[in-house]
């Protein structure tokens, strides 16, 4: 029997699909957010003028965009983490180490 996992990247905004990760800084802070290619445009455009008037300060030196191809199952895995005490949110991402885990299971 054949078995296909799927990894779904949700738009931490709306519930969309998102098509990428957009990592960013504020503060001394760094952020990770998903977004689908709308409300990635949109992050842009608002930063925009800062980051025109900004100035870089080392780290990456070209924009960092991850892009998920379907790969398992998210509702497969919060209902595994919750038979298993495992705290997922009900949306939005989920964490690496738990779908690590959920497809060690499998095997």
């Amino acid at each position: 029997m054949a078995t296909r996992t799927v990894i779904q990247l949700i738009d931490d905004l709306d519930g969309s699909e998102a098509t990428e990760t957009i990592r960013f800084g504020l503060d001394g802070t760094e952020y990770e957010i998903d977004l689908a290619e709308q409300n990635a445009e949109s992050l842009r455009g608002a930063l925009t003028r800062f980051v025109e008037a900004g100035r870089k300060t080392g780290g990456a030196t070209r924009r960092q965009v991850t892009t998920v191809a379907p790969a398992v199952d998210t509702k497969a895995i919060r209902l595994w983490a919750a038979e298993n005490g495992i705290d997922v949110n009900l949306r939005g991402r989920i964490k690496d180490d738990v779908v690590q885990r959920y497809l060690a299971s499998l095997s």
